[in-house]
């Protein structure tokens, strides 16, 4: 390990967000930091995920945003607290990266891109002193020593502490496959599920031929006395984006139960089923259905087709509104995990203490993804990777005072 610093060696396993967060910390604590990552360059994933705009974070006040994380708010709450949106804000700002926040109340950076913030990053990191160690792929423990497969054969290293922030299961040709789950000895760890992710849908051949690949806009889905607005698209076997996302919790386990699970899409969510109504009581003369429905309901084509594919399955055809207000959807399953934005499960929350070390080894801490959270997209998943990771660097510099590694 580098040694560039006086202070105590500790190893950060992971380069995505939360792991470069904690070696920040850590290093600006004092210690001496080196990031491990099995990929050639570290933050490939959040490279990715400011391909379509890098939302931070959202603007939305705390106790909403908490409330984004559902049954791991409790945990996350004074991790999140202490490194809120605005402090998130304000280190983007600091490392000349400006933001702004959206009209959906999401916080991007101004160039909408994750390469110039992960550039002034890792130049920051560099300055502190911290060490990339790329192609290492963490192996396990032998005892107090980490071991690690290298481009040269096997290496084992003994830091004073460890902060592992290896990421969850998806999009795993970026560097987050889940293979950690098996070095984890000993430690109670929630099972890796798909989280954010889309369902397969049985389309029937005339729609998925004529659709697949086309965007739901303006659109709201609701399951289960839940809801949320926003857009879809539908694919070749199924449906995915961001109000599917939404959803994603209480469908996926509402299917891992052997429910059969019929989501509801509102494709008129701006207008009232009475008004609706209203509109395609108008003679519909000689149009054809198609016609009659974009024009009097102003649908798109795809919903349209949506409209008939219902027809085709059995909906009644005598309450036109009240089909479009709640377009039945059929799903059979999730997208795999591979194919999924985030993971839910990892590390139990029981495993860890306040600071996220583990109770069963002293010094070893964990952050980000594999930890058993999962949230919505809008800026909730990245803003719980740094603030677990900035969490898990101080609980480190923490413990290392109070273990008498500090100083040396």
């Amino acid at each position: 390990m580098t040694d560039t610093h006086p202070g105590p060696r500790v190893a950060v396993i992971g380069g995505g967000p939360a792991g470069l967060m904690a070696a920040e910390v850590l290093a600006r604590g004092g210690a001496s930091v080196t990031v491990y990552d099995h990929m050639p360059s570290l933050g490939r994933k959040l490279l990715m995920a400011g391909r379509g705009g890098l939302n931070l974070t959202h603007s939305e006040p705390l106790p909403a945003f908490l409330d984004r994380y559902g049954p791991a708010r409790a945990h996350l709450a004074p991790l999140i607290e202490a490194f809120a949106p605005e402090a998130l804000v304000a280190w983007c700002h600091g490392l000349g990266q400006p933001t702004f926040v959206g009209s959906s109340g999401r916080v991007f950076p101004v160039t909408m891109k994750a390469s110039p913030l992960l550039r002034a990053w890792l130049g920051r990191l560099e300055g502190l002193g911290v060490a990339p160690r790329t192609r290492w792929r963490w192996l396990g423990w032998n005892g107090a020593a980490l071991r690690f497969a290298t481009p040269d054969g096997e290496v084992t290293e003994t830091p004073d502490a460890t902060v592992l922030a290896l990421g969850g299961a998806s999009w795993p040709r970026l560097g987050s496959d889940g293979g950690w789950v098996a070095a984890m000895e000993g430690v109670g760890i929630a099972p890796l599920r798909p989280a954010n992710m889309g369902f397969f849908v049985p389309w029937s051949a005339t729609f998925r031929d004529k659709f697949a690949g086309t965007p739901l806009k303006r659109i709201a889905l609701s399951f289960g006395g839940h809801s949320a607005r926003g857009e879809a698209v539908v694919t070749a076997d199924g449906i995915e984006g961001g109000a599917v996302y939404a959803l994603s919790a209480p469908l996926r386990e509402a299917l891992a139960a052997g429910e059969a699970v019929v989501a509801a899409i509102d494709l008129r969510p701006d207008l009232s089923a009475a008004a609706l109504a209203q509109r395609l009581d108008r003679p519909r003369g000689s149009a054809s259905l198609s016609s009659f429905l974009r024009k009097e309901a102003g649908l798109a084509p795809v919903g349209v087709g949506l409209v008939q594919e219902a027809l085709h399955a059995g909906a009644p055809a005598t309450d036109l509104a009240g089909l479009i207000k709640a377009i039945p959807l059929r799903l059979t399953g999730p997208k795999p995990i591979e194919r999924a934005i985030s993971t839910a499960g990892g590390v139990r929350w029981e495993e860890v203490d306040a600071r996220l070390m583990l109770r069963a080894r002293p010094g070893r801490f964990v952050a980000g993804e594999m930890l058993d959270w999962e949230a919505p997209t809008g800026g909730y998943l990245l803003q719980a990777c740094f603030a677990t990771g900035a969490a898990a660097g101080h609980g480190a510099l923490a413990w290392l005072r109070e273990s008498g590694a500090w100083p040396r």
